[in-house]
């Protein structure tokens, strides 16, 4: 059987047999959304067979907490009600366990980055029709070990460079009241700052060394909106995408972000792009560490895929595309390594 065929099965719907579900939702995101569809979010899913109860996030790494409580306590699914940031904390607290519940996402936060790479619907019913009719789907998860042998996790990017730092750098309640367009606005009163940095990238193909403007490990094809930065970026292959935005002028910049927008980036011989298990990153100055959007302190240290480590429901669509990228990657490694060979021979 190919190493990229699902473990799961995919064809077999939720067993409408009474499961306990676990609501845990950031009342802030989305403008309150979530505190106003409660009771809906709950008929819905007590109406597909789910015991559901919610818990409410009051700070910073209550989710983490409040996910591996829900496992301990058996639950059966649990579900990330709010941003990208909630969601983060949610798989934070279940990466480490060896029960590891299935994950739903009812996204209602910024950007909501992991959800568009899943296609789940930025809406509450269409979440909750994912959630009640979708299917489960294995999915790759980042773990990054510091070099003080601290763990974080990411399940959608990690990465660094002074673009990096929009997402925890931009007010909550302008994040609010702008939403996306906010991350814009201090996007462009960052551009005449924006500087190179030093760093070692090492990677499954060899070491990239030399000054960046910003790299991204990503693990989906949804980064900060943006959804045609990996275009051809698959959820469970066990590999991420690398990009490395060389040093450039903020001319050169601009035109790559332009190129970006239309999903042609990779045609400039400022960006290098690698698939990889892994990235162990080193500097020699300090340079922040972005994690599924949040603060993840500096570039040091090693990240790793951790392959298929997780279960969320998706669309069976979604599925079947994931299905398909794997096979297109699987067949195109197989002509890449007998064109090799042939080389090889033929010295």
């Amino acid at each position: 059987m190919s190493r990229f065929s699902l473990e799961l099965s995919i064809g077999e719907r939720i067993n409408m047999q009474r499961k306990r579900a676990r609501v845990i939702y950031n009342p802030t995101s989305g403008k309150e959304v979530i505190k106003r569809e409660l009771p809906y979010i709950l008929n819905r899913l007590e109406d597909a067979g789910y015991e559901t109860s919610t818990y409410a996030t009051k700070a910073i790494g209550d989710a983490t907490l409040e996910a591996k409580r829900a496992s301990a306590a058996e639950f059966d699914l649990i579900i990330a009600a709010g941003g990208d940031g909630t969601l983060n904390e949610v798989i934070s607290g279940l990466a480490p366990l060896e029960n590891r519940p299935t994950i739903g996402l009812i996204p209602v936060g910024t950007t909501n980055d992991f959800a568009r790479a899943m296609r789940i619907p930025l809406s509450v019913v269409g979440a909750l029709d994912v959630i009640c009719d979708g299917f489960e789907m294995p999915v790759d998860l980042g773990e990054i070990e510091g070099e003080k042998g601290d763990i974080h996790y990411f399940i959608n990017i990690a990465g660094g460079g002074i673009m990096t730092e929009l997402s925890y750098e931009v007010p909550s309640k302008l994040k609010t009241a702008l939403g996306q367009l906010a991350y814009y606005v201090k996007g462009m009163e960052k551009l005449p700052l924006i500087k190179p940095t030093y760093i070692e990238l090492e990677h499954d193909e060899g070491t990239f060394q030399g000054e960046v403007m910003v790299f991204l490990t990503s693990n989906s094809n949804s980064v900060g909106g943006f959804e045609k930065i990996s275009p051809h970026a698959s959820l469970n292959d066990g590999l991420f995408d690398l990009f490395i935005l060389r040093k450039c002028n903020l001319f050169e910049f601009i035109h790559v972000v332009r190129l970006l927008l239309r999903g042609e980036h990779l045609s400039s011989s400022l960006v290098e792009h690698v698939k990889t298990s892994r990235v162990r990153m080193k500097t020699t100055e300090p340079m922040s560490l972005n994690i599924d959007g949040e603060y993840g302190g500096e570039c040091t240290g090693e990240m790793r895929n951790l392959f298929r480590h997780l279960t969320v429901l998706a669309p069976n669509a979604r599925i079947r595309e994931m299905e398909d990228l794997n096979a297109q990657y699987e067949r195109e490694q197989m002509i890449k390594q007998l064109f090799n060979v042939s080389l090889d021979k033929a010295e």
